[in-house]
């Protein structure tokens, strides 16, 4: 019988557990945030004013029995029509923050919110969650950490670079300042991020050059209007040519932007039945191309890039990063452009570090997550995109047992589950494992 869980983390998958947990009126839950702000996370408690999120507010309940909720909550603010808006993530986090205090208020002593740092998690039968000043024992225990910092690119040394100049962190509040019009911004990584950083400096007033360089160059592509089409209704062979020559098929048929949603209801079982070779294939060759057809930009979010681009500020190539030596004036990158076997030099006043989350725990910092692995307790997934886990979140330890104590949320499940980065994919985790603790598999809601 669970009759506590211990959630650490208060970003959107670990405050939806707890929300979850008591909705269901399972278990009591504490919620254990280093950051002030629980509720929020990385993703919405960083935000700039001007960012907006990805997906239209009709798909962006945080409840996936209730996929109104959100909808109903911008009208009840005003907010006209708000099912295909594009709303900003400041805004999100206010809906996420309101949620959690609600609940708290109506769940007495049943949720516990703490703000620490956790140092430990012992499993056994049970989980103890040990923090510098306080230990909290817990029938099971939830590991809802988000994204982890980028990791380095090739050649960069972090600390062989002036904080001033490198910026590790691109939500770092003093990204943007103290840069002149004469200045050159390098942001390493093109994808989702880099849009975000580039319009902070926008919004900042910067008006000197920017440089984004991927490996590939490619750039997130835009969201179109709503359109509605007869879908396939059968899973899609998870071999990566067959599956590349579909896509383009129906692309050609239904265009390109339906022809990836319709794989949506799919994905995480085909990565499920996808040999470890297959998935190796798909990460080496069409991961790339399916992050910026699948991961999208709002409209008007596209067309503010578009215009930095179009009168010369933004620059995006491709190629690898190999040196970064820092001088008086600035950082001199050397770097080989894709497909050219010589290399180029480049100085530029700031670098921003926009190359993604990292996933391989035999690299991270992150001191829990390097405990927890060094002793066995957790391990890496076969592809090493996060923690391993079965196919209830069941965190699996370093002799491939299950540890029927401790479980992992959100993004650090990709290597089970490889959707599991947006809302849609994450509210429905989220409760189906509120469920499973509270004993509570009967009541209804599939998600979407």
């Amino acid at each position: 019988m669970i009759n506590h869980v211990a959630i650490i983390g208060a970003g959107f998958s670990g405050t939806l557990q707890a929300i979850n947990l008591l909705r269901h009126d399972g278990p009591r839950a504490t919620l254990i945030e280093r950051a002030p702000q629980p509720g929020v996370g990385l993703a919405y408690g960083a935000a700039h004013p001007s960012h907006v999120l990805n997906v239209r507010a009709g798909n962006m309940s945080a409840l996936p029995d209730d996929p109104g909720h959100f909808v109903r909550w911008l009208e009840s603010r005003g907010v006209a029509n708000p099912a295909t808006a594009f709303i900003p993530r400041v805004t999100y986090g206010e809906y996420l923050r309101q949620m959690l205090d609600e609940t708290r208020a109506a769940a007495g002593d049943r949720l516990t919110i703490i703000q620490g740092e956790v140092e430990d998690v012992e499993v056994g039968a049970k989980a103890r969650v040990i923090l510098g000043d306080r230990t909290i024992d817990a029938d099971a225990a939830v590991l809802a950490v988000g994204n982890l910092p980028p990791h380095s690119p090739p050649g960069l040394d972090p600390d062989a670079l002036s904080a001033n100049r490198y910026k590790g962190d691109p939500w770092d509040a003093s990204m943007p300042e103290g840069l002149g019009e004469d200045d050159t911004v390098l942001i390493i990584g093109t994808g989702l991020t880099m849009v975000d950083v580039a319009l902070t400096l926008d919004a900042h007033g910067y008006r000197g050059k920017i440089v984004a360089l991927s490996r590939r160059g490619l750039l997130p592509r835009p969201h179109g209007p709503g359109a509605e089409w007869q879908r396939i209704d059968e899973r899609p062979d998870t071999n990566a040519s067959t599956l590349l020559g579909n896509v383009r098929a129906r692309a050609d048929a239904i265009g390109w932007r339906n022809a990836v949603d319709e794989l949506r209801p799919f994905t995480q079982p085909m990565w499920g039945n996808a040999t470890e070779d297959q998935r190796a294939r798909f990460l080496r060759h069409l991961r790339p191309w399916w992050d910026v057809h699948r991961h999208r930009l709002a409209p008007e979010v596209h067309a503010r890039l578009q215009a930095i681009i179009d009168r010369g500020q933004l620059s995006v190539v491709a190629g690898k990063t190999l040196s970064f030596d820092e001088r008086p004036d600035g950082i001199e990158l050397t770097w080989r452009p894709r497909g050219k076997q010589t290399s180029e030099t480049v100085t530029v006043q700031r670098i921003v570090n926009c190359t993604g989350p990292l996933t391989d725990l035999a690299r991270t910092a992150e001191p829990l997550l390097r405990k927890l692995a060094a002793r066995g307790t957790i391990r890496a997934d076969e592809a090493r995109l996060g923690i391993d886990v079965d196919n209830q979140a069941q965190t699996i330890n370093s002799q491939g047992q299950i540890n029927p104590a401790l479980y992992a949320l959100g993004p650090m499940t990709r290597g089970a589950f490889w959707e599991i980065v947006a809302v849609p994919d994450i509210r429905t985790q989220t409760w189906n494992l509120a469920r499973r603790l509270s004993n509570a598999q009967w009541v209804g809601g599939e998600g979407l």
